[in-house]
This record gives structure tokens, sequence and C-alpha cells, in this order.
């Protein structure tokens, strides 16, 4: 299985320069921490010299003083040890969690920059999977691998030294396995880089399954549909790829590593045995002191050497994750910002559309479309579905760019404003309301959150909404549930209407707000809307033509083009299509036709 980008390309390999320069800002902590390893590693390496005096010195010539010496020094380089470890502790945890916060919190802001286009390909489950599992997995490696590695690194110079010092023969014997460590651990980092990329692809896609099969709307379909011993099926397929990549990817290696243990544990006899042979052929025999200093010192050796290569192996397993993660922070954005907004201090609400068209992909959706909307007109936009209906009423907030042409408000490009001035701008109500799983009152701030008590009463007023919620035990606090399921769909809808209200929009893009609810229903929340619409700029994207047969302008977009417009009575009495959609309405009530 090869993984790919989220835009379908290979995924790239990252360097480790990048993945380096993550650092920066925490240079001065890591010179401390790196500065207290440095000295902890030195001193590390003192003790068994200090029992080398102590068995071939103080202990056989009794001298008492020179033991309490050596024995209270080694006390206190174990205190000082400790210490040390703690503060080292404390600074590579406070560098690692730091770093991980901004690794998250970047991949949070570059994809808020994103168009709708990306969040209409890529899978909930994805991308949290990528914010919360891939970043997260990277955690331990950060924190521990510069320290590990300037730890060992002086641990193993230092110890080399004071080994050579010793005795320079045996400590050429026990470099003579260094070759063997580095040769296993390289083809270990290798083979578990691979299959961490897989187990990380296999945690998304499985986060994606969970996301999307017990969020209330799946979990609804899944019940309706009969589907639950299915997914149950599905969730333990993925599931146990899951656990079979886990296993794979903590096993990988585990026989080679096994190798580097079982010279580690034969060294040491190994070297008792040299010194043994030595002294018989009539080279001068080593003290005992010697001897355990020496031994001593071999661990301090191999298990640093040891470590800096687990060190490289985990480096090799947390390329993969920085290389998803990095996919995400390289995805290009297709919305940008201009370099050098333009202001739009009071907007009137006119807006022009010049020439424009629009595709997804290779399939064209909007062809030359030209439009021009005064302040405070409403113009009602009819086709059957794939028209280009909603692409159309998108492209005035800039949740799309177009390919060709210009959307303007007055007369200024869409894309010459900053994003925080066109969402002050343009309000958008669309058919599937999304609410926040919070308190009425906090899904109603999410628009405007300096709004006051009394601000929220009055949008909920208007939209016809205030007299259900102070009719709840807790009123504006009521949580709405996740998604809002604990209101109909009517109220959800009105609930959405006080919220652009709040924001107080000079224009205004209606996209089949009311095509869900039943005729009663579709009653109340045209009233609110056209509270809402009354001297703004509204672009109506119908599926009901009661909601635009007093529309100052409709269009019939077919194919992507405009095929007619005029008024409701103008183009009843040209005969073309939207006469045709207004004969194929079944609602009896002519004041609420309907397109099926």
């Amino acid at each position: 299985m090869q993984d790919r980008t989220p835009l379908g390309e290979p995924a790239p390999r990252v360097s480790a320069r990048r993945v380096a320069g993550l650092f920066r800002p925490y240079t001065g902590r890591l010179t401390v921490v790196l500065l207290i390893v440095t000295g902890s590693s030195v001193l590390a390496l003192a003790p068994p010299l200090m029992l080398r005096e102590l068995l071939d010195v103080a202990l056989p010539q009794g001298r008492t003083g020179l033991l309490t010496a050596l024995a209270g020094g080694m006390l206190v380089l174990a205190a000082l040890g400790s210490a040390a470890g703690v503060v080292q502790s404390y600074l590579t945890l406070t560098v690692g969690q730091r770093l991980m916060n901004d690794l998250r919190g970047a991949v949070y802001t570059h994809l808020q920059r994103m168009s709708l286009a990306f969040y209409t390909r890529t899978r909930t489950g994805e991308i949290q999977s990528r914010i919360a599992n891939d970043v997260g997995g990277m955690s331990q490696t950060v924190t521990t691998v510069a320290v590990s590695t300037v730890g060992s690194v002086t641990t193993l110079v230092s110890a080399l030294v004071a080994m050579v010092v010793l005795d320079w023969r045996l400590s050429c014997a026990s470099l003579a396995m260094l070759p063997v460590f580095v040769w296993i651990s390289r083809s270990v980092g290798a083979e578990r880089r691979a299959i961490t990329r897989r187990r990380q692809g296999q945690l998304a896609a499985l986060s994606s399954l969970v996301q999307e099969s017990l969020s209330v709307d799946g979990f609804l379909l899944g019940r309706v549909l009969g589907r639950r011993a299915a997914l149950t099926e599905e969730f333990s397929l993925e599931s146990e790829r899951l656990t079979d990549l886990t296993i794979r990817s903590s096993m990988a290696g585990r026989w080679r590593q096994s190798v580097i243990q079982l010279i580690m544990f034969t060294m040491p006899i190994t070297i008792y045995w040299l010194a043994g042979l030595t002294a018989s052929h009539g080279v001068p025999a080593l003290s005992v002191g010697t001897l355990v200093a020496f031994t001593s010192l071999q661990q301090s050796l191999f298990a640093p050497s040891v470590q800096l290569l687990q060190t490289g192996v985990a480096v090799q397993s947390s390329l993969s994750l920085f290389e998803r993660v990095f996919e995400y922070l390289d995805l290009p954005v297709d919305i940008p910002e201009p370099e050098r907004p333009v202001p739009l201090p009071r907007p009137l609400g006119h807006v022009r559309l010049e020439g424009v068209s629009f595709a997804y992909g290779e399939r064209t959706v909007l062809r030359d479309i030209d439009l021009d909307l005064p302040p405070g007109t409403h113009l009602g936009v009819v086709g059957a579905t794939g028209a280009g209906k909603t692409t159309l009423g998108y492209l005035v907030p800039r949740l799309y760019d177009p390919l060709a042409g210009r959307v303007s408000i007055d007369g200024v490009d869409v894309r010459e404003l900053s994003l925080a001035t066109l969402t002050a701008t343009v309000g958008v109500v669309t058919q599937h309301t999304f609410l926040y799983h919070a308190s009425i009152a906090d899904n109603l701030r999410a628009a405007r959150p300096d709004a006051t008590d009394a601000d929220l009463a009055a949008a909920a007023r208007a939209a016809q909404l205030h007299d259900l919620v102070e009719s709840l035990p807790e009123g504006y606090d009521t949580v709405v549930g996740e998604q809002g399921y604990r209101f109909s769909g009517g109220e959800k809808q009105r609930l959405a209407i006080a919220r652009v209200l709040l924001r107080d929009p000079r224009v205004l893009v209606l996209d089949e707000a009311t095509s869900a609810l039943d005729t009663r229903t579709e009653r109340a929340v045209q009233e609110a809307l056209d509270r809402l619409a009354a001297g703004r700029t509204t672009i109506t994207i119908a599926h009901r033509l009661s909601t635009v047969r007093h529309a100052d302008q409709i269009v019939v977009l077919d194919q992507g083009r405009i095929v007619e417009r005029g008024t409701h009575a103008e183009l009843l009495a040209l005969g073309g299509r939207y006469a045709a959609l207004a004969r194929s309405a079944h609602d009896e009530d002519a004041a609420s036709d309907t397109l099926v």
C-alpha cells in the first residue's frame, strides 16, 4: 500500500534540517539542558575510577579516611545526578510539549485557511488523526532525541578516553563490536519507518470510521439501514489491521536487537578472559580494581552506543509522522488572504458577477455568469439539481474562487478583501444548519462574541425563536446537543437566522434554507428569513418557488449557464423553463409551489 498525500501525490520525504528547525524557538532552554546533560555524563564517569581506588588502595591498605572520602564522594555525585535528572526532565518535557503544541497549532491554523473544496474531498477522521495521532506520536522522540543524543555522545567519548587510559588493548577489543551495533540499528530503523507510516494511515482510517459511524447522523443512518452488524464487522477488521501493524512495528528487528543485548552481556566475561589470557603469557596482570573499573566503563561505552542507535531507530519511525504532518502544512492555500486588503468600512452591498466561470476539476459547473445586484436587491436562483446554484452563491462569500471572471462587492473584487471583512459583509444560511455542542447563547455568540444578553434576545425575537427559548427550563443556557439534535429542523434554522442577524451583514446568501422543512414550518422560517433579508442584498438559492416569487429578479440556471432571467410574472408569461418548473410543482398551495 503506497501512502499518498491528500492531493493524491506520493508522500514526500522530510529533511532532518526541517525537523531541527522546529527547535529554533527553544534554543535557550535546550542549551541549558545540553549543559546539564554534558556535565552529568562527565560526572557519571567518576564513580568507576573512584571504585578502582577504593578496591586497589583504600580497602587493601586500610585507609579509612580515603575510604570515607571515596564513599562520600560517590554519594554526593549520585545526589547531584538525581537532582540534575529532575531539572533535565522538566526542561525537556516542557520543550517537547511546547513544540507539539506549536505543530498542532500550525496544522490547525493552516487547515483553517483551506478552501471548502479541501473539506469536500477529505475525511474528517483523517484530519483529526493528523492533528491528534500523528503529532502526538512524535512526542516521545521530540522530547528525548536531543537530550539522549548529547548525553550518549558525551558519555561515550568520556568512557572511551577513560578506557584507553586504563588499557588500550582491551579498549580496541571493545570497539570491535560497535560496527555490528550500527548495522543492526540502521536496518531496524528503515523497517520500522515503513511500518509506522502504514500504521498511522490505518489509524486514520479507523478514526474516520469511528467519526462517521458514531456521529449522530452516522448512527441514525446505520440504525435505519440495519447496518449495525456490518459496521461492527468493518470496525473489527480495521481494528485487527491496526493491531497487526502495531505488533509488527514494535517487534520489527527485535531478534537482531537481541544480538546487541547478548554482546553486551558477554563482553565483561570476554574482558576477564582476555585479562587472564594475557597474564598467562607474561603480560603484566591488571589489578582487580582496574578490571572492575574497566568493565564498568565498558557499560558506559556500550549503553550510550545502544541508546544512540535506538534513538536513531526512533527518529526513523518519527520521520514518517513528520512526513504526514508536513504534507498538510505544505498544502497550497487556494483561498489566500490578500497581501494588501482593501478596506470596506461602510459596505452598501452592491454585488456583481462579471464573466464568472467555475469548475470542480475537469467538470465545469458555471459558465460566463453576469449579474448586477444593486444594494437591497433580492435575487432568486433556480434550476435543476447540479445546475450550479449553490456554487454561484458560495462564490460571493469566497468559499470558492472563480476560475475566470470577477466577483465584487461595492466595486471591490472579493479577492482583495480580507476574509474578516468578507465574513462581516456576507452572511450565509444553509439548508443544513450546524450547531456546536454548547448552549444556545454560545451558539449565537459564535457570530458575535461581544453580544449582550439583550442582543441575543433581540435577534431571537426577529427570528421568531425567543418565546421558544424562554419556555425552556434553562433558557439561553440550554445545551443544544451534538449538531442541535435536541431541536427540530425549523428551530435549528431559526437559530441559524438569529445567528446571522447578530452579524448584521449587508449581503445575504440563503442556500435552500427551507427546502428540508414541512409547509407549516417553512412559513414560520420564511417569515424570519423575510425579516432577515429586509434592506439587505439577498441571493436566495431556491428549491421552493414560494421563496423567490417576490424576488426583484430570478435567474434560471441550466448546466451552469443563465438561460432565463426576469420576475416571477415575466418568467411565467415567457412559458419557458421557469414555467415548466412551476407546472411540475405538486404543492396544492400556489404560494408554496415546489421544484421537484
